[in-house]
């Protein structure tokens, strides 16, 4: 299984300081932001002028199923990876130790997956989503 690193993904108390704080302070560019009303939360993402790296800005509202409450070493979210086969790359992670969190989960184009490392750090896969037109043939 091969895996392409996307993204960070980190937790943030406030979005709009947050976007202000890596826009205005560090130079990033905005490239997207939305509230997600399936998780109760918003996440905005920015890349790096120089380097184009992306960081995913993700807050939870205490009535997401993904909140817990702010303390040290909650800021780190999840790692990104995009697949050519989720199923197989599911198959592979499990079988090395990774643990299922959640999903499938659909977004705009994707299908996605999360499992732990053997760290306990949030692996998210995405594999772009075939559409029903191209699973019939």
């Amino acid at each position: 299984m091969k895996g392409q690193m996307v993204y960070t993904g980190i937790r943030v108390k406030d979005m709009d300081q947050s976007v202000r704080f890596y826009t205005e302070t560090l130079g990033m560019k905005l490239r997207g932001r939305a509230k997600n009303k399936s998780i109760q939360g918003e996440w905005a993402q920015l890349e790096s002028s120089d380097t184009h790296q992306l960081l995913e800005l993700n807050w939870y509202s205490s009535k997401s199923p993904l909140y817990t409450p702010w303390k040290r070493g909650v800021e780190m979210d999840h790692l990104c990876f995009r697949v050519d086969d989720l199923d197989e790359a599911v198959k592979v992670l499990e079988e090395a130790g990774a643990k299922r969190l959640g999903g499938p989960y659909l977004t705009p184009g994707w299908k996605m997956v999360d499992v732990s490392d053997p760290n306990g750090i949030c692996i998210e896969l995405g594999a772009p989503a075939r559409s029903r037109r191209s699973r019939r043939r």
